[in-house]
């Protein structure tokens, strides 16, 4: 990790991060720092300043100050998000960080993450629901999730305006108490899309079908989804990228970049 990064790390952290101690930050440690800073961390301050005017001129700012961080900041990603932390002060961060020519370098560190546990899925193994030349999305689901539900109403609506996805669906299981069983039961239907659709639609079925090869990919799902980090439902993959939640308005952009496409032909 270059100096650089670090450096423009910590400032935009500290101006547009909200930052949560694992310990907690006594008073007399904040003034210390900020009414009293020295003249050593005055020069530091006032040249930070000037910097911060002359690379990121659009930026309008104020109260400017030491932030509580200090030393080294690393990135990680815990459920399809990144965050920092800085292990010398004990902060996370949950930031989006930018160079100085805007570019969103978290957006990047997290598609890129996205991209290398994609390699865990196995794509033969999915539920897959459209046509085999529609845009690909993987999604994990449940079918007791709310918003899961929400999401599978939305794609029906698309599709009933032309914007048809294929859909490859991985279950999980382990928030809902009967998320499981009712994932078992539709991979155990005569059609498993027909029985996927009645059961998200609210449809509950009178007897919940069982067999060994449900109850196997039940379990494959839950470990598949473990493997890249999925935390919650519904979370998508779409061409590499990570979407956390049902995002309405990331989905529109993405529907809409492909009829754009498709418009403008070969």
């Amino acid at each position: 990790m270059s100096a650089g990064f670090l450096y423009h790390t910590a400032l935009i952290a500290a101006l547009a991060a909200t930052a949560l101690p694992a310990r907690e930050l006594r008073a007399q440690d904040v003034a210390a720092t900020q009414d009293s800073p020295g003249p050593e961390m005055e020069k530091a301050v006032d040249a930070a300043q000037r910097q911060l005017r002359q690379t990121f001129t659009n930026l309008a700012f104020a109260d400017f100050a030491p932030a509580p961080v200090k030393g080294p900041i690393f990135q990680a990603v815990a459920g399809g998000r990144m965050l920092y932390f800085a292990p010398e002060s004990e902060h996370l961060l949950f930031a989006a960080v930018y160079d100085k020519n805007g570019v969103n370098l978290t957006a990047l560190a997290q598609d890129a993450s996205a991209r290398k546990r994609l390699a865990a899925i196995d794509p033969q193994s999915a539920l897959v629901i459209g046509p085999r030349d529609a845009p690909k999305v993987i999604e994990f689901t449940d079918p007791d999730c709310p918003y899961c539900r929400a999401l599978d109403r939305f794609w029906a609506a698309k599709a009933a305006e032309g914007k048809v996805v294929q859909r490859h669906i991985y279950f999980m299981s382990a928030i809902h108490p009967q998320a499981a069983a009712k994932a078992e039961h539709i991979l155990c239907s005569p059609d498993p899309v027909v029985a996927f659709s009645a059961l998200y639609q609210g449809v509950e079925p009178t007897e919940l079908l069982k067999c060994p090869a449900g109850a196997r990919k039940v379990t494959e799902d839950a470990n598949t989804g473990r493997k890249v980090g999925v935390s919650g439902t519904p979370t998508l993959f779409i061409e590499g990228r990570q979407i956390s939640g049902f995002q309405q308005g990331e989905l529109e952009e993405y529907l809409a970049g492909h009829a754009s496409a498709s418009l403008a032909g070969p």
